[in-house]
């Protein structure tokens, strides 16, 4: 059986390619991430794991802006190391200006995220899940432990 291991890459279409490489150049770099590959009108970035890629848009994809809820991409996520890693972000994202549509905050049952959008207004998210769930269970390991003669 074939058996998907990873995501390799996204790649992504964007409208300005200079305004998009400079924001998404800024961000990659906070978040640890190296230029892959560059071209022309395509750039790549990866952290070793996740490779994010952007290529300008044609004539065409110029003349219709992305729109949450249409078919297709609705937002990428970047997992982090703690919900204190999703707080720096969102100090950082405000900082480059980006425009946050949904603050660090509890959005489900241990999953902490921040929401952004690029320029082209793709959203974008910052999250870290299971955080609590595993003090929880390294707590009550302790105190089996402790508890045993």
């Amino acid at each position: 059986m074939v058996r998907v291991v990873n995501i390799d890459h996204i790649s992504v279409r964007v409208a300005d390619f200079a305004r998009s490489k400079a924001f998404y150049g800024a961000l990659f770099k906070f978040l640890g991430f190296k230029v892959l590959g560059e071209y022309d009108d395509a750039i790549g970035w990866t952290n070793g794991r996740t490779r994010y890629w952007i290529g300008a848009a044609d004539a065409q994809g110029k003349k219709r802006k992305f729109r949450i809820g249409d078919v297709g991409l609705h937002h990428y996520a970047f997992e982090l190391r703690s919900r204190k890693d999703v707080d720096a972000l969102q100090a950082f994202v405000k900082q480059l200006g980006a425009k946050i549509v949904d603050p660090a905050g509890e959005y489900y049952d241990d999953y902490y995220a921040v929401f952004f959008v690029d320029p082209d207004g793709m959203k974008l998210e910052g999250m870290k899940w299971g955080e609590k769930t595993r003090a929880a269970k390294r707590r009550r390991a302790a105190a089996r432990k402790k508890s045993k003669p």
